[in-house]
């Protein structure tokens, strides 16, 4: 996506791959010279960081930083920068797993599941289970250690990392908060529309195009304060499309694309914006139906309750909501003081992570 002559640089998924894996490789060999024994721990660490994914969050950092910076900076000083945030994602992503129970990530066990089954092979002493959360939490911790120790290593003036840092940090304080509604979701008796669309403002938004976006900005002029109104305008409308996107896909995707299995969001009880809409438009029959329905999540019919919810106009409501995000999206860019090189890709951005498939 990021491929761009007209910027003058390498593929920047490329890029922050090759960073990350000679930084993590040396963390690695590090750690396993302090004690073999911590293998399980770097292995797992590894494994969440390098089982793909698509890189969004660096990639929007590296045209947020693009767009201030024009095409003749080199990205190398920054990438250090760049690939931390996917550090921090794997930290998000391996803690977010543990708190839904979710078995696979990718097409293949999550961390602390792969752990537990190490446990089990090992025949180590104890519950596997236990060993696994425990374990993992620890590998989500050390990644976002691994995050703060790779953004130091910059080739920016100290003062423009300590102004990028503070966006940073904010997006990290921003994506607890919106963790914890989530959290909070699956046990509140009631919740609304607006709530959900906060927690996908906060969860996803921010933390995966608006706060990577003003940081790659921050990173190339730390006073660009009309680029960083520009990018939160932009930011929000493409973040909780993808997120509208995602609970569509958690519904009605391809398992072996998305690489989780259908239905898991209702299956938790999560109240997402797609199950919070179809409430507000189900009709009495169907709100009964579906309070039936998901008032037994461990024998969820997910079949049913995903033709009920298209039945009430949701999936329709939903597509229109993430087509109204994306001009939005468009109509900002349109006016934003940015450099021409990024205005284009940050348009394909915003269109390929409103209706991806996976």
């Amino acid at each position: 996506m990021a491929n761009e002559s007209a910027c003058g640089e390498s593929d920047i998924t490329q890029a922050v791959d090759g960073v990350l894996k000679d930084f993590v490789g040396d963390e690695v060999a590090a750690l396993l010279a302090l004690d073999p024994a911590l293998e399980p721990l770097t292995g797992a660490a590894m494994n969440a960081v390098f089982a793909g994914g698509k890189r969004m969050r660096p990639t929007f950092a590296y045209w947020g930083w693009r767009s201030v910076a024009g095409p003749s900076a080199s990205q190398e000083r920054v990438l250090p920068a760049l690939a931390a945030l996917e550090l921090l994602h794997t930290f998000a992503l391996v803690h977010d797993d543990i708190m839904d129970g979710s078995p696979t990530r990718r097409g293949q066990l999550t961390a602390h599941r792969a752990l537990a089954a190490d446990h089990s092979t090992q025949g180590l002493r104890g519950d596997p289970a236990h060993f696994g959360v425990s374990s993992a939490i620890l590998v989500g911790d050390l990644c976002l250690v691994w995050a703060d120790k790779l953004m130091s290593r910059s080739a920016v003036a100290p003062h423009t990392l300590l102004r990028a840092r503070a966006g940073y940090d904010v997006m990290r304080a921003e994506t607890i908060a919106g963790q914890f509604l989530d959290v909070l979701g699956e046990s509140a008796r009631e919740w609304t529309l607006e709530r959900a669309l906060r927690t996908a403002q906060l969860k996803t938004a921010g933390y995966t195009v608006t706060r990577p976006l003003q940081f790659g900005a921050a990173l190339g002029d730390p006073a660009g304060r009309a680029v960083s109104a520009a990018f939160e305008r932009y930011g929000q409308a493409v973040g909780v499309a993808f997120q509208l996107r995602d609970d569509l896909l958690g519904l009605y995707g391809d398992p072996s694309a998305t690489g989780k299995p259908v239905g898991e969001d209702l299956a938790a009880g999560k109240p997402t914006v797609l199950l919070e809409l179809a409430r507000s438009l189900a009709d009495p029959a169907q709100s009964a139906e579906l309070d039936k329905l998901l008032s037994d999540t461990e024998n969820l019919d997910v079949a049913r309750v995903s033709r009920l919810i298209q039945e009430t106009g949701a999936t329709i409501r939903l597509d229109q909501m993430i087509s109204q995000r994306v001009a939005i999206a468009l109509e900002v860019l349109d006016r934003a003081p940015i450099d021409a090189c990024a205005r284009a890709p940050l348009g394909r951005l915003a269109a390929a992570a409103a209706w991806r498939n996976t």
